[in-house]
């Protein structure tokens, strides 16, 4: 009865310091939704990336609300990896931070595991990236088809483009 107790106490000390550590931040405002001129841009420098590097993934640009702009499959890409580029991108967006971080905390182990219940549309692997114009949110890119630090790679390209 005492283990159960003191592990109910740790599960809600953590609760209460991760509330505060996200109080503590303050989050980037969003901006309006991303043109298709911006989309275009910011799929034209991930595509060139990624074909530097003789890649083949599927971009997904989305706007501030998450919805989809472009999405583009390169040749000879697996079809398994539509969904996951476009999930990616739309969590970048609606937790306004790179996909790596979720990666990241999920690697810790321990109570970070609960983020593997966000629902299935939360793209918890590394491969997305905030476009952020301004200091505001204006939209994602998320990349997948390679290794999480190469779609990292080829989506941080993307939204450099519209910086």
């Amino acid at each position: 009865m005492k283990t159960a107790k003191r592990c109910n106490w740790l599960v809600a000390a953590a609760f209460a310091i991760g509330a505060t550590w996200a109080n503590a931040q303050t989050p980037m405002p969003y901006g309006g939704p991303l043109s298709i001129e911006q989309a275009k841009k910011a799929m034209a420098s991930s595509e060139s990336e990624a074909k530097k590097n003789n890649w083949n993934m599927v971009i997904a640009v989305v706007d501030s609300g998450g919805h989809l702009v472009m999405l583009q499959r390169l040749d000879n890409t697996q079809f398994g990896s539509l969904d996951v580029a476009r999930e990616k991108a739309q969590a970048a967006v609606a937790f306004r931070r790179p996909t790596k971080a979720f990666q990241d905390l999920i690697a810790q182990g321990g109570v970070h595991l609960r983020l593997l219940n966000l629902t299935k549309d939360a793209g918890v692997l590394e491969g997305a990236v905030p476009i952020v114009v301004d200091g505001k949110v204006m939209g994602a890119v998320g990349v997948s088809g390679g290794t999480s630090q190469q779609d990292a790679q080829v989506a941080q390209a993307g939204a450099d483009a519209l910086k």
